[in-house]
């Protein structure tokens, strides 16, 4: 059988329509990781906000490195060297003549209320933010997604049981609780429940993520509901699935869309959850730094040292805000509705 050739007939045609170079020859399937590329690289806004904290991961993990650079140990004090005779801090310099006394060595963004390296106290306060942020939020997408996948799945007693204690969380005053609980567990090296919850980060982020679960629960349980009467899932029972296998690979793939959204939107809360707690004073304890309790440090030198709030404010802000903008992105990206 002789071939025949359709390509001058196809050129021809596309001529007499008026087509242009742009437009495609046929029809190129993409698949869902390829469409949201193709959305999400449309967004700039985006984009900065993986920049800057892409940027600031990096300052908090060398935070000791840089620390070491500019000779200013997180914990040494130059009170005699920044503050001047009534005790006010001094600002930022960048020359070797300012501070003499200790070797030269510049003071990028001044000294704090307590005669600390400003810059350095930052760096370390975005490692605590970001550690306490990230776990605390962990702990929220691995209740929250188990509880809501059980829910929806099995449905009946366990949807029941679920729900209700959802409905109980979310009827709690839960930031009085979360304030009561670290001001009682941080209140001495012990601790509380027998040395259970001692002090530090990892109570902050414990019971901040204890009590944030729910949301996501329920966003997963919907999505659950729906998703276990798709064929797909038909087809994998008939196989022999197990509902495990079915939960975690079948339908889990599926409702993670959501559920990264939701966490690039919780991460920038919890980060201001722990500042407005080391704000109050009952958050991290004194001795690792932290962005709200160098606010609150601020308050009674903001007039004459206004750096001590400002560098601090600033880091808060654009930490939140990158992540809100990385969120708002992911978000855009992953609705099919979006062209």
């Amino acid at each position: 059988m002789a071939k025949v050739d359709v390509e001058p007939d196809l050129r021809a045609s596309e001529q007499e329509i008026g087509g242009s170079p742009d437009v495609p020859e046929g029809i190129v399937g993409r698949s869902p990781g390829e469409l949201f590329w193709r959305r999400f690289r449309k967004d700039r806004f985006a984009f900065v906000g993986i920049g800057f904290l892409i940027v600031i991961t990096i300052l908090a993990v060398t935070a000791p490195l840089f620390a070491k650079l500019v000779g200013h140990p997180v914990g040494e004090q130059y009170i005699f060297e920044m503050t001047n005779e009534f005790g006010i801090p001094l600002g930022p310099t960048l020359t070797a003549d300012v501070a003499p006394e200790v070797g030269g060595r510049v003071f990028l963004f001044g000294a704090d209320g307590g005669a600390h390296d400003l810059f350095v106290r930052i760096l370390y306060g975005a490692r605590t933010s970001l550690i306490v942020a990230l776990t605390a939020t962990v702990i929220e997408m691995v209740l929250g997604v188990t509880l809501g996948i059980m829910a929806g799945f099995y449905r009946g007693k366990i949807d029941t049981l679920v729900s209700r204690l959802t409905d109980v969380f979310y009827a709690l005053p839960t930031l009085l609780l979360i304030l009561g609980l670290v001001a009682a567990c941080g209140v001495s090296k012990e601790g509380c429940l027998g040395g259970f919850l001692k002090p530090g980060m990892g109570l902050v982020a414990g019971i901040i993520g204890f009590f944030g679960w729910p949301y996501i629960a329920r966003i997963v349980r919907g999505q659950v509901l729906s998703l276990r009467e798709k064929e797909f899932v038909e087809a994998a029972r008939a196989l022999g699935a197990s509902n495990r296998r079915i939960m975690f690979r079948e339908i889990l793939p599926n409702v993670l869309a959501p559920v990264i959204v939701y966490s690039t939107l919780i991460i920038p809360t919890n980060i201001l959850i722990e500042a407005g707690l080391s704000f109050l004073g009952i958050g991290v304890p004194p001795d690792i730094p932290s962005w709200g309790a160098m606010l609150d440090n601020a308050i009674q030198y903001y007039r004459t040292a206004w750096w001590t709030m400002l560098f601090p404010g600033i880091f808060l802000f654009a930490t939140t805000l990158a992540f809100n903008l990385v969120g708002d992105g992911l978000r855009d990206a992953f609705d099919p509705r979006t062209a």
